[in-house]
């Protein structure tokens, strides 16, 4: 029978009193940077449009600030960038994580490293 490495995982969330802000959240915002698009994101995530949109308001409504600026499109076609708070939620969000992740693995190391 073989083995394979035990292991742990994180994923953190915060919430009010529902979930606010995730995993998920922050893949979609990080994908908006980089598409300039929510819908292109969403494509991209294999999200319909319509989800896209309610996660962003939900996240928006929990944190009690816009996450993106949108513009309508047209011939000019439409967009989407994060505002500054959200850049900002974006980044204290990432480093939270990793510093939980790295007090994880410590503290897995220390429990559990000889099952590995």
């Amino acid at each position: 029978m073989v083995k394979k490495p035990l292991h742990c995982g994180l994923s953190l969330r915060l919430y009010r009193e529902e979930k606010v802000f995730g995993p998920g959240v922050a893949v979609l915002l990080e994908t908006v940077r980089e598409t300039h698009s929510l819908r292109s994101a969403a494509m991209r995530m294999d999200m319909a449009y319509s989800k896209a949109w309610k996660v962003i308001k939900a996240a928006e409504e929990g944190m009690g600030f816009s996450l993106l600026d949108t513009a309508t499109g047209g011939r000019r076609g439409g967009g989407a960038a994060l505002t500054a708070q959200a850049e900002t939620l974006l980044t204290r969000y990432r480093a939270f994580e990793a510093e939980c992740r790295q007090s994880m693995e410590a503290a897995y190391a220390r429990h559990f490293g000889e099952y590995s």
